[in-house]
């Protein structure tokens, strides 16, 4: 029996200069307003897809890397995600937005706050991306932490707003009309927080969102967090409704991967129905198995030229700037710093399992190859190449779904799903409706 499965689209370049750098530029859209991604979301909502998740950064970089960053877009500007949601809430009724959080960006109380706020705007259709990067620490006055305390901070910060969310308890909002009376102060909690990082007071002024106590009933925003480290995957286990998994994606090691989670959510008393792990899925859709080969063969021997577009991108993401090195060298790791994450220099090593004898022309022409996804050996393919592949994983690997990755863009949303979503309906993999409850009830309907 085919495995339905969930869908979500990651914003992978934030909000910021989308169709830069791409032909597409000149369609005109404007990237600093609404309509651009209200228009490529209402698609996505037509698709089935159960959320958008929206990358962020809050820095340019730091000072050796800042031209690196700009020059083609690639790490900047990006204009906050958490203030474009509403837009992308006002034209949608099913569909979950979570935008990039970081906690060392917002206080508890006034995340608290201002999340509720979107939970109740939004119909319960919020969720917040919470990643612990530590390298812009500087802009907010906070003394930097190494990779470890970032996660400890967020522990903190999310356990803080978890206890704001519910200080209204189950009997503080009464709203009796007969009575005139709208709340009870004594049912509130009043607590007062000193802890580690955090010093606040509570109660929260804003509504409770009501379902009763238990997480699986819970009408708190969802949660949703990508790292992949040791430490990463035991914050998802204890705390998130999706992993944003970041893996190789055959069988095997997509199998490893969700044990790995499961058991980090088993440690904390959940089960497999508390947390859906969603891997990061960048398909090439093509209209035949021969475009498929002229495009692998095409990537078989990238020019210089090409290479060094492919470290300008992984500079920035990195924080690292490797155009200037030797690409006949091996990399010498302690060139990343400490505010650089585990699985982004992972990411840059791909196959590989160190830098130890491999060239940085090696590592690079590894990502400019390309791959058929007929013999799993990369993703590019036709539409219904594409779907075996995704019903494989739900019938081998017991996947939970994928997220689609890219700009936010509507020449990218159609070029990767139009004919991929009826062949995905078709089979029943992808929904054709929704059910009610908000994001974590589009997450609960399978």
């Amino acid at each position: 029996m085919v495995r339905p499965q969930h869908f979500g689209w990651f914003l992978s370049r934030g909000f910021g200069p989308h169709g830069w750098g791409h032909p597409y530029l000149d369609w005109d859209h404007r990237w600093a307003g609404p309509e651009l991604y209200q228009q490529s979301v209402r698609t996505l909502e037509q698709a089935g897809f159960d959320l958008v998740i929206i990358e962020d950064a809050l820095s340019l970089g730091n000072a050796s890397t800042l031209d690196l960053r700009i020059r083609s877009a690639y790490g900047g500007p990006k204009h906050d995600p958490l203030l474009l949601a509403p837009y992308l809430f006002d034209v949608t009724q099913h569909i979950g937005i979570a935008p990039t959080v970081n906690p060392l960006a917002y206080s508890p109380y006034q995340a608290a706050r201002q999340f509720a706020t979107l939970q109740h705007l939004s119909d319960s259709r919020f969720g917040i991306n919470v990643v612990t990067d530590v390298g812009s620490s500087r802009h907010f006055g906070v003394d930097p932490l190494d990779h470890d305390g970032a996660y400890d901070r967020a522990e903190e910060w999310l356990g803080a707003l978890k206890r704001l969310w519910g200080s209204w308890g189950g009997e503080g909002l009464v709203a009796d009309a007969s009575t005139g009376q709208f709340a009870d102060g004594s049912k509130l909690d009043a607590f007062s927080h000193r802890g580690e990082y955090f010093s606040f007071d509570g109660p929260l002024n804003a509504l409770p969102f009501g379902g009763g106590d238990s997480e699986a009933l819970s009408g708190d925003p969802i949660v949703v967090s990508p790292g992949g480290s040791p430490r990463g995957l035991g914050f998802a286990g204890a705390n998130s409704q999706v992993q944003l998994a970041l893996a190789s994606l055959d069988v095997e090691t997509v199998k490893a991967y969700r044990t790995k989670v499961l058991a980090a959510a088993a440690a904390a008393g959940r089960g497999p129905a508390d947390i859906d792990i969603l891997f990061v899925f960048k398909p090439i859709v093509v209209s035949s198995a021969e475009e498929a080969q002229r495009l692998v063969d095409a990537s078989e021997h990238p020019s210089d030229e090409a290479l060094q577009a492919i470290a300008l991108g992984q500079s920035s993401d990195l924080e690292t700037d490797l155009t200037t090195l030797d690409l006949d060298r091996p990399i010498d790791p302690a060139i990343f710093g400490d505010h650089v994450s585990r699985g982004t220099i992972k990411g840059l090593l791909g196959k590989f399992e160190s830098f130890d004898g491999v060239p940085l022309r090696d590592i690079l022409t590894a990502k400019a190859k390309l791959g058929r996804i007929a013999s799993r050996e990369g993703y590019v393919g036709t539409a219904d190449e594409i779907a075996d592949f995704i019903e494989e994983f739900g019938e081998e690997a017991d996947n939970d779904g994928f997220i689609f990755s890219g700009d936010l863009h509507p020449v990218t949303v159609h070029r990767m799903l139009d004919e991929l979503v009826p062949i995905l309906r078709r089979r029943g993999i992808l929904r054709r409706s929704y059910g009610g409850g908000g994001l974590r009830g589009n997450l609960r309907d399978f």
